[in-house]
């Protein structure tokens, strides 16, 4: 047993054998190009050395666990780099849209409250958790189609789809690509919507509107982030909620705190020197504020362990938004000579993607079907994904709901049906080697080619 003099070389001692723990056992075999074909690819994957490991044992030595210094920590860090005035961490990607949706909800934004019967545009092409809390809470998604090969809402369709009840607009950019911001934008700006941009599966991507570039999640009201394994940058689980909006910083911080008043940092009592002073509701006079409820609420906090992660991660993350783009154009550049048989993806006018995976989609004529090319390259160890729901509307959970009110769908899902039957993607992650690039081309090529 090491003889420590005091707690900082005790921690110092420990995180240097977890570096050369990590060196010795999860050091990944892609840095030593051992990669061969047929190796297991991954659409996506955690990219990590032992500077995560380190960090995430000095946050268990703090056993602090729930929020704390490294939550801090990263906030801050990740507001001044993506852009915003205010960031706030959540346990994962879902949370963070269940509580940027909240928050639109709160009775201190009058006539833009979100209230039940109050309509969202959205598509259905997507991740359901865009969509979820939008149901949950009994206001009216309406769905609007998609384009190819985009794979983001068609602006044409927003006036078609505009009511007097229409109150937001909340949509997710699609695998890195972002949807068109510039239309999005004037279209909520001129009507007064609430714009939520689901920026889970962009984090880094850049769009250009009146020369000015911002990142994708800084354009609209509030932006989302998740931080699961497969995303951009990982903590495990985890999500980020941001905006500059003063006002809703604080409901973001009430929504997901329980949803109380008290704007008290985790472990400090009185932060606001008025604890014991307040008038709330119809509770007795003085009632402790850290117990007063203002919103219906959650518990959404992220843990330091996550937090501490992030920290690192967000300190190599410039790498990985540029591996993403060089794995991207080579694939796509390997796969130029089958765009008579695929569509093969574009990336938005005005904009600068952070990839998150390749979509393809399948043409009508070309002689193969989908489920044909995401089998072959199953069989040979390639790892494949749909584009989420692909028509959300048809899958079971809309059993229930389908034919009532509960949503409403604006004008025709063809694209989305499309997309639905003829489209997979790939992945493109920084863990990712040329050579794999270049394998995964050469089976595409195989599976379209068979015949």
């Amino acid at each position: 047993m090491a003889n420590w003099k005091n707690e900082t070389e005790a921690r110092e001692q420990i995180k240097a054998l977890v570096a050369k723990y990590y060196h010795d056992f999860k050091e990944p075999t892609e840095s030593k190009d051992n990669f061969r074909p047929g190796d297991r690819i991954s659409y996506a994957s955690r990219v990590y050395d032992e500077k995560e490991m380190q960090s995430l044992t000095d946050a268990m030595l703090d056993f602090w666990l729930t929020t704390g210094r490294f939550a801090d920590e990263f906030e801050k860090q990740f507001a001044a780099w993506i852009g915003v005035k205010f960031a706030h961490l959540v346990n994962s990607g879902s949370s963070a849209n269940l509580l940027a949706f909240s928050v639109l909800t709160a009775p201190e934004l009058g006539e833009r409250q979100i209230r039940r019967g109050d309509e969202v545009i959205t598509v259905a092409c997507g991740f359901p958790t865009t969509v979820t809390p939008i149901l949950q809470y009994g206001a009216i998604p309406v769905f609007v189609d998609v384009t190819v090969p985009q794979y983001n809402i068609d602006v044409t369709r927003l006036e078609d789809a505009l009511t007097e009840k229409t109150k937001a607009v909340m949509i997710a950019h699609t695998l890195g690509n972002p949807f068109d911001l510039a239309s999005v934008k004037a279209f909520c700006d001129k009507y007064g919507l609430w714009l939520v941009e689901d920026n889970c599966d962009a984090l880094g991507s850049e769009y250009i509107i009146n020369d000015e570039t911002r990142y994708t999640g800084t354009w609209g009201d509030i932006g989302t982030s998740s931080f699961y394994p497969p995303h951009h940058m990982t903590m495990g689980e985890g999500g980020c909620v941001y905006t500059s909006n003063p006002l809703l910083h604080r409901l973001i911080l009430s929504y997901r705190d329980w949803g109380r008043d008290c704007i008290c940092p985790s472990g400090r009592d009185n932060f606001c020197g008025h604890r014991y002073d307040g008038q709330f509701g119809q509770l007795p006079q003085g009632y402790d504020h850290k117990y007063v409820y203002g919103h219906f609420g959650y518990n959404l906090k992220v843990t330091d362990l996550q937090a501490a992660i992030g920290v690192e991660q967000l300190k190599k993350f410039p790498s990985f938004i540029e591996k993403r783009r060089h794995n991207w154009e080579r694939l796509r550049q390997a796969l130029l000579p089958l765009q008579d048989r695929l569509i093969l993806p574009e990336p938005a006018e005005n904009s600068r993607p952070s990839w998150f995976g390749f979509l393809i989609s399948v043409k009508p004529e070309a002689g193969i079907n989908r489920n044909q090319i995401t089998r072959h390259l199953e069989e040979h160890n390639i790892q494949t994904r749909l584009l989420f729901s692909g028509n959300l509307t048809r899958h079971p959970c809309f059993d229930q709901i389908r034919g009532t009110d509960a949503y409403r769908v604006s004008g025709r899902l063809e694209n989305t049906d499309f997309v639905m039957n003829n489209t997979f993607w790939i992945g493109v992650y920084p863990g990712m080697t040329d050579q794999m690039i270049d394998y995964m081309a050469q089976e595409v090529t195989r599976a379209v080619c068979q015949d």
